[in-house]
Protein backbone atom coordinates (compact mmCIF):
# COMPACT_ATOMS: atom_id res chain seq x y z
CA UNK A 1 0.00 0.00 0.00
CA UNK A 2 1.77 3.10 -1.24
CA UNK A 3 -0.56 5.68 0.24
CA UNK A 4 -3.32 5.90 2.78
CA UNK A 5 -6.85 5.43 1.54
CA UNK A 6 -8.15 7.63 4.36
CA UNK A 7 -7.05 11.08 5.39
CA UNK A 8 -7.94 13.43 8.19
CA UNK A 9 -9.66 16.39 6.63
CA UNK A 10 -8.72 19.72 8.18
CA UNK A 11 -10.90 22.72 7.52
CA UNK A 12 -9.43 26.02 6.39
CA UNK A 13 -10.79 29.47 5.69
CA UNK A 14 -11.87 28.55 2.16
CA UNK A 15 -13.59 25.23 2.94
CA UNK A 16 -15.55 26.31 6.03
CA UNK A 17 -19.35 26.51 5.68
CA UNK A 18 -20.54 29.34 7.95
CA UNK A 19 -24.24 29.77 8.71
CA UNK A 20 -26.27 32.24 10.77
CA UNK A 21 -28.12 31.03 13.88
CA UNK A 22 -30.63 32.80 16.15
CA UNK A 23 -30.83 31.79 19.83
CA UNK A 24 -33.59 33.03 22.15
CA UNK A 25 -32.24 33.55 25.69
CA UNK A 26 -35.63 33.95 27.37
CA UNK A 27 -35.65 32.15 30.77
CA UNK A 28 -32.45 30.22 29.99
CA UNK A 29 -29.77 29.70 32.65
CA UNK A 30 -26.78 31.90 31.77
CA UNK A 31 -23.95 29.38 32.12
CA UNK A 32 -25.65 26.54 30.28
CA UNK A 33 -26.77 28.84 27.49
CA UNK A 34 -23.28 30.36 27.17
CA UNK A 35 -21.51 27.01 26.94
CA UNK A 36 -23.86 25.84 24.17
CA UNK A 37 -23.39 29.11 22.27
CA UNK A 38 -19.60 28.78 22.55
CA UNK A 39 -19.77 25.29 21.03
CA UNK A 40 -21.63 26.76 18.06
CA UNK A 41 -19.22 29.71 17.78
CA UNK A 42 -16.19 27.41 17.79
CA UNK A 43 -17.77 24.90 15.41
CA UNK A 44 -17.57 21.94 17.76
CA UNK A 45 -21.03 20.86 16.65
CA UNK A 46 -19.77 20.26 13.09
CA UNK A 47 -18.08 17.19 11.70
CA UNK A 48 -15.15 19.12 10.22
CA UNK A 49 -14.14 20.89 13.47
CA UNK A 50 -10.55 22.08 13.40
CA UNK A 51 -9.22 23.65 16.63
CA UNK A 52 -7.06 26.32 14.97
CA UNK A 53 -9.62 27.56 12.42
CA UNK A 54 -12.74 29.71 12.74
CA UNK A 55 -15.17 27.05 11.52
CA UNK A 56 -18.15 28.02 13.68
CA UNK A 57 -21.37 29.79 12.83
CA UNK A 58 -22.42 33.39 13.40
CA UNK A 59 -24.71 33.49 16.44
CA UNK A 60 -27.43 36.08 17.13
CA UNK A 61 -28.70 36.10 20.73
CA UNK A 62 -32.05 37.82 21.28
CA UNK A 63 -33.84 38.68 24.55
CA UNK A 64 -30.54 38.79 26.44
CA UNK A 65 -32.06 40.81 29.30
CA UNK A 66 -34.39 37.89 30.13
CA UNK A 67 -31.60 35.43 30.95
CA UNK A 68 -31.68 33.73 34.38
CA UNK A 69 -28.98 33.35 37.01
CA UNK A 70 -29.46 30.60 39.59
CA UNK A 71 -29.20 31.02 43.33
CA UNK A 72 -28.15 34.43 44.67
CA UNK A 73 -25.74 35.17 41.81
CA UNK A 74 -27.76 38.17 40.66
CA UNK A 75 -26.74 40.07 43.81
CA UNK A 76 -23.68 38.18 45.14
CA UNK A 77 -21.59 37.64 41.99
CA UNK A 78 -19.15 40.45 41.22
CA UNK A 79 -17.54 41.57 37.99
CA UNK A 80 -14.20 43.27 38.68
CA UNK A 81 -12.52 45.84 36.47
CA UNK A 82 -9.72 48.34 36.97
CA UNK A 83 -9.53 51.90 35.69
CA UNK A 84 -5.73 51.84 35.47
CA UNK A 85 -5.26 54.44 38.18
CA UNK A 86 -4.17 53.76 41.78
CA UNK A 87 -7.17 52.62 43.80
CA UNK A 88 -9.17 52.22 40.62
CA UNK A 89 -10.64 48.78 41.23
CA UNK A 90 -14.37 48.78 40.52
CA UNK A 91 -17.01 46.15 41.30
CA UNK A 92 -20.41 45.53 39.71
CA UNK A 93 -23.10 42.92 40.24
CA UNK A 94 -25.04 41.34 37.36
CA UNK A 95 -28.13 43.30 38.40
CA UNK A 96 -26.23 46.61 38.07
CA UNK A 97 -24.76 45.61 34.70
CA UNK A 98 -28.14 44.54 33.33
CA UNK A 99 -29.69 47.83 34.48
CA UNK A 100 -27.15 49.73 32.33
CA UNK A 101 -26.95 47.33 29.37
CA UNK A 102 -28.75 43.97 29.35
CA UNK A 103 -26.27 42.45 26.86
CA UNK A 104 -23.11 42.76 28.95
CA UNK A 105 -23.71 39.79 31.27
CA UNK A 106 -24.24 37.41 28.34
CA UNK A 107 -21.22 38.82 26.49
CA UNK A 108 -18.95 38.47 29.55
CA UNK A 109 -20.05 34.86 30.09
CA UNK A 110 -19.42 33.88 26.47
CA UNK A 111 -16.13 35.77 26.17
CA UNK A 112 -14.82 34.05 29.30
CA UNK A 113 -15.42 30.62 27.71
CA UNK A 114 -13.64 31.37 24.43
CA UNK A 115 -9.89 30.75 23.93
CA UNK A 116 -7.62 33.52 25.21
CA UNK A 117 -5.77 34.16 21.94
CA UNK A 118 -6.23 35.72 18.49
CA UNK A 119 -8.66 33.00 17.45
CA UNK A 120 -10.83 33.69 20.50
CA UNK A 121 -10.92 37.39 19.63
CA UNK A 122 -11.94 36.56 16.07
CA UNK A 123 -14.65 34.14 17.25
CA UNK A 124 -16.09 36.80 19.57
CA UNK A 125 -16.74 39.04 16.54
CA UNK A 126 -19.13 36.33 15.24
CA UNK A 127 -21.45 36.94 18.22
CA UNK A 128 -24.30 39.45 18.09
CA UNK A 129 -26.28 40.04 21.30
CA UNK A 130 -29.50 42.08 21.44
CA UNK A 131 -31.72 43.01 24.39
CA UNK A 132 -35.06 42.75 22.61
CA UNK A 133 -36.59 40.27 20.20
CA UNK A 134 -35.66 42.29 17.10
CA UNK A 135 -32.34 42.09 15.24
CA UNK A 136 -31.08 43.71 12.01
CA UNK A 137 -29.75 40.50 10.42
CA UNK A 138 -32.81 39.33 8.47
CA UNK A 139 -30.88 39.61 5.19
CA UNK A 140 -28.59 36.75 6.29
CA UNK A 141 -31.63 34.46 6.65
CA UNK A 142 -30.69 33.04 10.06
CA UNK A 143 -32.13 29.76 11.27
CA UNK A 144 -33.67 29.67 14.72
CA UNK A 145 -32.53 26.88 17.05
CA UNK A 146 -33.76 25.81 20.47
CA UNK A 147 -31.07 25.13 23.05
Amino acid sequence: MDQLSYRTISANRETVDKNWVVVDATDKVLGRLSSQIVNILRGKNKTNFTPNVDCGDNVIVINAEKVRLTGKKMTDKQYIRHTGHPGGQRFATPRELMAKDGRRVVEFAIKGMLPKNRLGSKLFTNLYVYEGAEHPHQAQQPTSIEL
